[in-house]
């Protein structure tokens, strides 16, 4: 599939001398949903501002559907909506005002039905002639995600949107990016929740002082980069982990109730079938055992580590 953005040795740097973004090369594919992670600080919200004509580059070009963000950038602009962290709107102003004014921004032509259904897909219908300021948190972030829809898109950014929503608003969200990707929409998605990045994105990039250090398929990355651990919860309790065990690298957990082997998915052994023989050798006996693949979060945390 096609790349619908293409950044190419992009790079910012401030009047301060902050290096925010130092060369940049990242393709985002048509219709994907990709998620942006990184801790604060990483440049996240910088690329972003950069793609969308917010924020200029220092260097480097950024290609939307085929139109420079700079030279072409009405065309270009017009592709994308940007959902920002910040909730900044006309606080004095109806959702139906807003949202129908975003739309006549881009010189797009009055669609009442249009803006009637982005409206109702977002649940906020029965609020069309409520004012901004009477509107819950949660019922904010909607009507800026309907901003950034009124104008048609097909490049939506969503920059932090649940930060700050209770988990029902959350789930809501993912439901209604997945109907937008549905419609051939391209989401690219930052996050401080792994969970959201773990359940919604097709594609995975980590970003770390201002470089892209990883893009990967989400399952591909934690098949790379997951390990996986076997737990066995043993008969009786052990106060140590006796010598002849010592080269499988076991840990004591749950008061010495359970052992936990802790193994790489990519390897062509496990060694778990020797680990259980020297287990009975040792007399070790276990009445259960699960095994648990590493989370995206682990992941994510264990790289930022390496970079370091």
């Amino acid at each position: 599939m096609g790349a619908i953005i293409s950044v190419s040795n992009l790079a910012k740097t401030y009047a301060s001398g902050f290096r925010a973004l130092k060369k940049i090369n990242l393709d985002i594919r048509r219709g994907e949903i990709f998620a942006l992670l990184g801790p604060n600080g990483a440049g996240k919200t910088t690329l972003i501002n950069i793609i969308c004509g917010i924020v200029n580059p220092s260097e480097g070009a950024v290609r939307a559907d085929g139109h420079d963000i700079i030279s072409d950038y009405r065309a270009a602009r017009s592709l994308i909506g940007l959902v920002p962290q910040e909730l900044t709107t006309d606080a004095f102003e109806t959702v139906w005002a807003t949202v129908s004014f975003s739309r006549g921004l881009f010189g797009k032509p009055k669609d009442p039905d249009y803006v009637e259904k982005v409206l109702r897909d977002l649940s906020l219908w029965d609020k069309k002639d409520n004012k901004i300021i009477t509107l819950s948190g949660g019922m904010k972030r909607r009507v800026m995600i309907a901003k950034a829809l009124s104008h048609e898109p097909q490049i939506l950014f969503l920059d932090e949107p649940t930060a700050g929503v209770d988990v029902e608003l959350r789930r809501d969200m993912w439901e209604m990016v997945r109907a937008l990707r549905e419609t051939g929409v391209t989401i690219i998605l930052t996050t401080h929740y792994i969970q959201e990045a773990e359940e919604m994105a097709d594609r995975i990039g980590v970003i770390n002082h201002g470089e892209i250090i990883l893009v990967e398929e989400k399952a591909e990355l934690m098949r790379k980069l997951g390990r996986k651990q076997l737990a066995l919860q043993l008969d009786e309790n052990l106060d140590e982990i006796p010598t002849e065990l010592a080269g499988y690298g076991l840990e004591l957990a749950a008061g010495g109730g359970e052992l936990v082997y802790t193994y790489d998915t990519q390897t062509e052994r496990t060694d778990i079938t020797a680990l259980l023989a020297d287990l009975n050798r040792a007399g070790i006996r276990f009445k259960d055992l699960q095994t648990k693949q590493s989370s995206l979060e682990e992941i994510f945390v264990d790289l930022l580590k390496e970079e370091r």
